[in-house]
């Protein structure tokens, strides 16, 4: 199938997917913890008749079961080396069961293994991993690829550039929502539709985790962005315990019912997951025979992300700011941490310039000394993982660029691609592959334009190339090619008819660097300000500065306001009251004056030194502090050892400094100010000054002890990522913790927590079939009479089930545990 036989089929009729197979696999008999590929393959008739049904129900797209059958996975039952065979095998069983009636999509999903910088699988092994797999398929041959129950836009990033880079087969994609409208790393509808219909995609939706009804928000959400088709998979309802059976609460009928409403909301491709079966697929098809698709409506957005935000750039709304601080150009210190391979002072200025202001970082790490292109992508990692900022993408070296792309995980903008021949010819395409915005920079091989029809005619020139390849208007932005006026005094002039052609004639977003304005002239500040102001007036979308700069950020807030943007008076307000301009005094002084002034300066520093000493230890103490918020493991040791030098006591540290920081990371999180990328990183940074500290921690043997937990991922589970961090943060907190692992079987936890005279048995589960596997557990607990509380999470459990199953309790995340635990032991 090809990528316009795919938009036909999906734009002349509703587009039906099969329903769920591991829960119908189970009740066929398949036994939780065995490999379920191997299982497949061992009882194919079971599948393909289990798929026939689907065909016969009116599926139009089939998944075949090849949806863990990847190396990491594969690995857990020492299979690894079946991955071609497996793959291969498992396309053939759909292909038989649809015998032609159906088309068959090759399923993937995520690993399960972290990546870097919060784990250690590196971004390019993830889609060397992904290629393996889709090699395999490919030799078998399918009719498209499904990428689906995604929680990292990252992952699904990594498995599209796999698929992208060895064919051309169409693509979907569904992601899994949480019930806050984000999934569990922080991706909410509207970014996750931005990143990756850019990206290249051909389908993009939601499944598992919810039923129908609770889906419909994010489906009408992506509707409002998406300009490709819309996905909706739900499960039938929510997972029920029946007769120590693992139910779903939605029966065929009402789920065709809700199914509907889906479609009505935007959805043109629906099938069901977790608890559907080809009779809940044959309802819907009845119930959604005679309807047309959903048109598509949204237009072009222009966006940036991160990968849990996204930042529009609106021609006619607020001005936006680039930082350009993270350059080392003329910056020693910059580049004598860069070539000590530290990050630092980056840090510190992605912080800085957050806060005073800036909407979009600019990384540039071009400078004598170090591999930029390895350290771009260092930076790229870091900030990414610290920052919910959007990045500008900064090198004159194309390989550098294109590293840069491909491990950001959002959508990026480039600075910058002019007319220049290897720029022109190389990068548009990789803005393409990557689904990135660009900095249209007019300038070629001969140089500056010599006027201004000449700078209109390379714009144009560039324009038609990036349109070319798939670009349009939305997916640029021209830089006005500020010249210094000191030398052509017509050079505002000339910026700002740009400015006015490429907004009022192109519809294109526009972008300066303000410094080359006033080049060679004195108070330089008040030029750039005040052209700042005249190009804000003239349409001008944003400007590379420095947005410590007072007087510039102050003066483009006030240009907001004057031109009565939107929300442009609250915007103003709290920009200058935070970031007052400080006013030179020019009065001049005689020189008795200037020595009387001195010497005042000089008494002045010197009866303050004592004071200084004494904030030196709190400051110390707030960097280690800083240091668990901002999860930064490189520094957080050096800093604790600064701390217990200036005679601060381990527990002191404990007590007082690293549990009231996580405590905020706790608060942060529940806020949903931070996320699980957040989360993992400042836990990490605080189990490591933890580990410092514990060693020299007094013992007081009559002390009470906080308790011993148990925890494990239940067996036939092999998903720990929610698991390893409530084990961490209770680490952190001071408790014992056994961590068991993954795939745990109910008699080693039970006799774990017998042998280690365990207060608390923390169970995980992410999927629907292996949540049966806590209800053992609790069963035998409470048959054995053990002195211990049950506990239990995870994607697919809730308050409902943990009573139902008679746990003690349930926790959504890691930091609603560590309170859970805490209220059940009765510690303050």
């Amino acid at each position: 199938m090809t990528k316009k036989e795919f938009l036909d089929l999906v734009k002349h009729k509703i587009i039906i997917l099969d329903g769920a197979t591991g829960t119908n696999l189970q009740e066929a008999g398949m036994q939780v913890g065995v490999c379920p590929e191997q299982w497949i393959l061992e009882h194919k008739d079971v599948l393909i008749g289990l798929q026939k049904e689907y065909v016969e129900a009116g599926t139009d797209i089939l998944y075949a079961p090849t949806f863990t059958a990847n190396r990491v996975k594969l690995e857990e039952y020492g299979l690894a080396d079946q991955i071609e065979s497996m793959n291969r095998e498992l396309v053939k069983l759909s292909k038989v069961a649809t015998a032609g009636k159906a088309y068959v999509a090759a399923d993937l999903t995520m690993t399960g293994e972290q990546l870097y910088p919060i784990g250690s699988l590196k971004f390019e092994e993830l889609i060397t991993i992904y290629k393996e797999q889709v090699a395999s398929i490919l030799k078998e041959g399918v009719d498209l690829f499904v990428v689906e129950t995604m929680m990292s836009l990252q992952e699904v990033r990594a498995a599209v550039i796999a698929i992208k880079e060895i064919s051309d087969l169409p693509i979907m994609v569904t992601l899994t929502f949480n019930e806050d409208g984000k999934t569990l790393y922080g991706t909410d509808p509207k970014t996750a539709v931005i990143v990756l219909q850019a990206l290249g995609v051909d389908a993009i939706g939601a499944n598992c985790s919810t039923g129908p009804d609770k889906m419909i928000g994010v489906i009408e959400e992506m509707k409002q962005y998406a300009t490709i088709p819309i996905i909706a998979k739900p499960n039938a309802g929510l997972p029920k315990l029946v007769d120590r059976k693992t139910v779903f609460d939605m029966g065929p009928e009402e789920f065709a019912v809700e199914g509907k409403k889906l479609v009505e909301a935007g959805a043109g491709i629906i099938g069901g997951c977790c608890g559907t079966t080809p009779q809940h697929m044959k309802a819907l098809c009845d119930k959604l025979n005679g309807l047309v698709p959903p048109v598509i409506t949204a237009k072009p957005i222009r966006a940036i992300t991160t990968e849990r935000r996204t930042l529009e750039i609106d021609i006619d709304g607020k001005f936006l700011v680039v930082g350009e601080r993270i350059n080392p150009t003329g910056k020693k210190a910059l580049q004598e941490e860069l070539r000590n391979d530290s990050l630092n002072i980056v840090m510190d200025m992605v912080e800085s310039q957050i806060e005073h202001g800036a909407d979009i970082l600019d990384i540039n790490m071009g400078m004598n000394g170090i591999n930029e292109k390895e350290m771009m992508m260092k930076v790229i990692e870091e900030v990414s993982l610290a920052s919910s900022v959007p990045l500008c993408i900064d090198s004159s070296h194309v390989d550098v660029i294109e590293a840069a792309l491909r491990i950001y995980p959002g959508r990026a903008l480039i600075n910058s691609i002019s007319l220049e021949k290897e720029k022109f010819e190389r990068l548009i395409p990789i803005a393409k592959k990557y689904g990135a915005m660009f900095i249209l920079l007019p300038l070629s091989d001969q140089g500056l334009p010599k006027n201004i029809e000449e700078k209109k005619k390379v714009i144009h020139t560039i324009v038609d190339a990036a349109k070319q390849h798939g670009l349009v208007e939305e997916d640029i932005v021209v830089d006005g090619l500020v010249n210094t006026v000191g030398a052509n005094k017509k050079a505002a002039l000339e910026t700002l008819e740009t400015i006015r052609y490429c907004k009022n004639e192109l519809n294109l977003a526009t972008i300066v660097g303000l410094s080359n304005i006033s080049f060679g002239l004195p108070e330089r500040q008040f030029v750039n300000s005040t052209f700042l102001a005249f190009a804000i007036k003239e349409g001008l979308t944003m400007a590379i500065a420095n947005p410590s700069q007072s007087l510039l950020m102050n003066t483009a807030f006030a240009s907001d306001l004057l031109c009565a943007v939107e929300d442009s008076d609250i915007r103003y307000i709290n920009q200058v009251t935070k970031n007052p301009v400080e006013i030179k005094n020019t009065i001049k002084v005689d020189s008795a004056t200037k020595e009387n002034v001195s010497n005042k300066e000089k008494e002045i520093i010197n009866s303050s030194t004592d004071l200084h000493n004494k904030i030196d230890s709190d400051l110390t103490k707030t960097v280690v502090y800083e240091d668990v918020i901002k999860g930064n493991r490189k520094s957080i040791l050096d800093n604790v050892k600064k701390t217990l030098e200036q005679g601060i006591r381990p527990e002191t540290i404990v007590d007082s400094i690293l549990i009231p920081a996580i405590n905020e990371v706790g608060s942060l999180f529940d806020k949903q100010i931070y996320f699980l990328p957040q989360l993992i990183s400042s836990a990490e940074a605080m189990k490591t000054a933890i580990e410092y500290i514990e060693p020299m921690l007094k013992r007081d043997e009559n002390s009470q002890k906080l308790g011993t937990i148990v925890i494990a991922t239940v067996a036939g589970d092999i998903h720990d990522i929610g698991k390893n961090l409530v084990a961490l943060m209770l680490k952190n907190y001071g408790f014992e913790v056994i961590d068991l692992g993954k795939d745990v079987p109910t008699e080693t936890i039970i006799q774990t927590a017998k042998e280690r005279k365990a207060d608390v048995i923390g169970l995980s589960a992410l999927m629907t079939t292996t949540m049966l596997e806590m209800k053992e557990v609790v069963d035998r607990v409470k048959k054995e009479k053990l002195n211990v509380q049950v506990i239990i999470g995870g994607a697919v459990i809730t308050q409902s089930y943990a009573d139902e199953i008679g746990a003690d309790g349930y926790s959504k995340d890691a930091a609603d545990a560590v309170k859970l635990v805490k209220r059940l032991l009765k510690i303050n």
